[in-house]
């Protein structure tokens, strides 16, 4: 049974930083991409950054490049996210989610097989 824990989310103020972390269990965590998604109220679940299965490659979606980090530590089998320069639209939830198949890109949400619970991140003005 493959789970994926997400933790760290919270009430910041904008400027504010926050830590996500996601951990997995229950498979080979060192060959699977990782992908950060969130859905803010009314609107669709958006892809919001991604780490390679190396950690050599990250990707971001253009509205948070420059504010937030991905990384990851194969041996905690842990995915983090580094937000930074919070804004109230960044206020959503979080969802780590585990590529489908090992070794290989994930970058839409089909190419996801494992999803976290989702982890809220309110971000005031």
């Amino acid at each position: 049974q493959v789970q994926l824990v997400e933790s760290g989310g919270g009430l910041v103020q904008a400027g504010g930083s926050l830590r996500l972390s996601c951990a997995v269990s229950g498979r080979s965590f060192s060959i699977y991409d990782m992908g950060w998604f969130r859905q803010a109220p009314g609107k669709e679940r958006e892809f919001a950054g991604s780490i390679s299965w190396r950690g050599r490659t990250t990707s971001y979606a253009d509205s948070v490049k420059g504010r937030f980090t991905i990384s990851r530590d194969n041996a905690k089998n842990t995915v983090y996210r580094q937000m930074n320069s919070l804004k109230p639209e960044d206020t959503a939830v979080y969802y780590c989610a585990a590529a489908a198949d090992p070794r290989r890109p994930a970058v839409v949400a089909a190419e996801y097989g494992y999803w976290g619970q989702g982890t809220q991140v309110t971000v005031s003005s």
